[in-house]
């Protein structure tokens, strides 16, 4: 009882960064852990992820309340990052000067899935394959327009509006 517990007492976020610090990338690295990030990011096909013990356990740990299809698009995102301490993704290919073009931000954050995936899989290069794995994998297994509108201040280097602030706006201009 105390193992389910302890499973509500943590974010999906330190979860998957526990599994992926666990899994691919252990210190030291391991033969193992290379080969599972290997076969992660050559997995074409949801199958093949959901085919790895290792994302069958991260899926347990999250509590079976994610679409596995959702969870298998995003583990191979998490195979290319190499170091998971920087900041949220959006913010780091966006700012003054971006990494990632306009264009190629407004795809990203319009697509799901699949598209979102091969997205942040094309744009973790631009970040040296740097990016804050709990706050990504939180906001892709969330995937929402709440989430896209945060993405969005992200991108642009700026603390989106708290939405108590909003309201009072809305009254004076009306």
């Amino acid at each position: 009882m105390t193992g389910d517990a302890d499973k509500s007492d943590k974010s999906n976020g330190a979860i998957i960064l526990g599994w992926w610090r666990a899994n691919l990338r252990p210190d030291p690295d391991t033969g193992p852990a290379r080969g599972l990030r290997a076969r992660l990011r050559r997995a074409t096909h949801v199958v093949d992820v959901l085919a790895e013990a290792q994302v069958i356990a991260l899926h347990d740990a999250l509590g079976r309340r994610h679409d596995p299809t959702r969870l298998a698009a995003l583990v191979p995102v998490l195979a290319a990052v190499k170091r998971p301490d920087g900041p949220r993704i959006a913010r780091a290919v966006g700012g003054e000067e971006p990494r990632l073009s306009h264009l190629r931000f407004q795809r990203l954050i319009r697509s799901d899935n699949q598209e979102l995936a091969l997205g942040l899989r094309r744009a973790l290069p631009l970040v040296d394959h740097t990016c804050n794995v709990a706050a990504l994998g939180e906001d892709f297994l969330k995937w929402n327009e709440r989430i896209r509108v945060r993405w969005c201040f992200d991108y642009f280097g700026k603390m989106p509006p708290d939405a108590s602030d909003a309201a009072p706006e809305t009254e004076e201009t009306t």
